[in-house]
């Protein structure tokens, strides 16, 4: 069985919450942690969406085993790649090693805020090349220069360089993405368990969501009107501006269809399942979405005592 991580969704807590919740995900005895990084969250209902960054530091110290990592960050736009060399750098020292850093080529719903407009798919991971570049010379510790089609950089230096640089993972959905994380990274990163998703020669990490309830009914409810976004799929995912567009993109999505795609209620067996559609695809780590922030203390209870060891046993 894969290695179950826990997810700090930011775009349905705050910042606080998520720092708790994720000290108890590590108590209840999750593998892994990640954590979204947003400026807004997909629908208005999910309600949050603080910087991941000052998060992941708090994170990094009130916990002293779990790994983190971030799930995903676009070093294209909102930030240039040499301020997420910085951020990965830090994290990576306050977390004694146990820090990856997940990067992707963006969605328009967090990256529009600077302006700049919305670039194409083709552009956006010509960007995500050069910026991974770049983060990977300042890991070494020595002054970089870049002169590239998309970013400049002049004499950046890392002063405070980990001795073993944070592992790199890119978010893959297609071919186009699958080509660039065999050439530059140490893991991949998908949301889709999908086998043509995987290099074999590396880790990749899945997520899953899940909507806990003792009371099946509500479960579902939960995840229809938090999460009924998810199954339009990053090709219609990355292009929308905003929550009011994801709103509108999903108007029709029932109750049903997202019980369909997210198990919903008590029953661990339907997490199992689902976790089992990853690992048969050949991933080897998959972190698990609680759907909504007012319910995390209650699935964390059921995933220490009863989910976990399911998921453990088979």
């Amino acid at each position: 069985m894969a290695e179950i991580g826990y997810t700090m969704m930011t775009e349905q807590a705050g910042p606080r919450q998520l720092v708790r919740d994720v000290v108890r995900a590590e108590e209840a005895g999750f593998d892994f942690a990640v954590a979204s990084d947003h400026y807004f969250p997909w629908l208005e209902e999910q309600g949050h969406a603080p910087n991941v960054w000052p998060v992941l530091g708090a994170a990094a110290q009130a916990t002293s085993r779990i790994p983190l990592m971030t799930y995903v960050t676009c070093p294209t736009m909102r930030y240039h790649p040499a301020v997420v060399a910085q951020l990965a750098a830090t994290v990576q020292l306050l977390s004694e090693g146990r820090f990856r850093l997940g990067l992707g080529a963006g969605e328009n719903l967090n990256e529009h805020v600077v302006g700049g407009g919305w670039p194409p798919a083709d552009v956006r991971h010509e960007m995500l090349r050069e910026a991974v570049g770049i983060i990977q010379e300042l890991f070494k510790g020595g002054y970089v220069n870049a002169r590239g089609r998309h970013f400049q950089v002049e004499s950046a230096r890392l002063w405070d360089v980990p001795d073993t640089p944070p592992p790199i993972g890119i978010a893959v959905s297609g071919p186009s993405s699958l080509a660039l994380a065999r050439e530059l990274a140490d893991l991949v990163i998908a949301v889709q368990p999908q086998a043509e998703l995987v290099l074999g020669d590396r880790p990749a990490v899945g997520q899953l969501p899940v909507s806990f309830d003792r009371d099946r009914k509500r479960a579902v409810a939960r995840a229809h009107e938090q999460f009924r976004w998810f199954g339009g799929g990053w090709k219609v995912n990355a292009e929308l501006p905003g929550p009011a567009s994801f709103d509108a993109a999903s108007a029709f999505v029932r109750e049903e269809d997202v019980a369909e795609s997210i198990p919903c209620g008590d029953d661990p067996g339907a997490v199992v399942e689902a976790v089992r559609a990853f690992t048969e695809a050949g991933f080897d780590q998959v972190a698990l979405v609680q759907v909504g922030g007012d319910a995390q203390d209650a699935f964390l209870d059921w995933a220490g005592e009863e989910l976990l060891p399911a998921l453990r046993a088979r």
